[in-house]
């Protein structure tokens, strides 16, 4: 039996992805349910089931249903009610983040794939990326 080998290429649009595993450093995308409300987001919709209203994201960028009354709750608090995993590419209204794990894991190389941390291309964004050297 003879082993298979396997080659993962880089997405022709990065930014869209909503998780990255080429390195041992694991990212992933979230999204802020309460920024869609605070922003009035024509995706969100809600319905009212056992006496509580519930809601979620038309698109699917999150595929959780949330207790609304819980949301703006603790959105009132001082941490938030914080992010859910996106399932699918942010919207540009999203209020997105990316969440990295096992930062410790990170080698001199670096970011194998630095354009999954852009905004999504509908945002006016750039990055500098400078090395400093001593020239003596």
């Amino acid at each position: 039996m003879s082993e298979a080998t396997v080659t993962i290429g880089l997405p022709l649009r990065a930014q869209d992805e909503v998780e990255c595993r080429r390195c041992d450093v694991h990212c992933e995308k979230v999204v802020h349910p309460g920024a869609c409300l605070a922003r009035s987001c024509p995706f969100v919709y809600a319905y009212e089931a056992w006496g509580r209203t519930y809601m979620g994201c038309l698109q699917k960028v999150f595929d959780v249903e949330i207790d609304v009354a819980l949301l703006e709750e603790a959105e009132s608090e001082r941490g938030g009610f914080g992010a859910v995993r996106a399932r699918r590419a942010p919207l540009p209204m999203c209020e997105v983040e990316v969440i990295s794990c096992y930062g410790n894991r990170e080698d001199e190389l670096g970011c194998r794939n630095p354009e999954f941390h852009e905004l999504p291309r509908e945002r006016t964004s750039f990055r500098i990326f400078a090395r400093v050297t001593d020239a003596s």
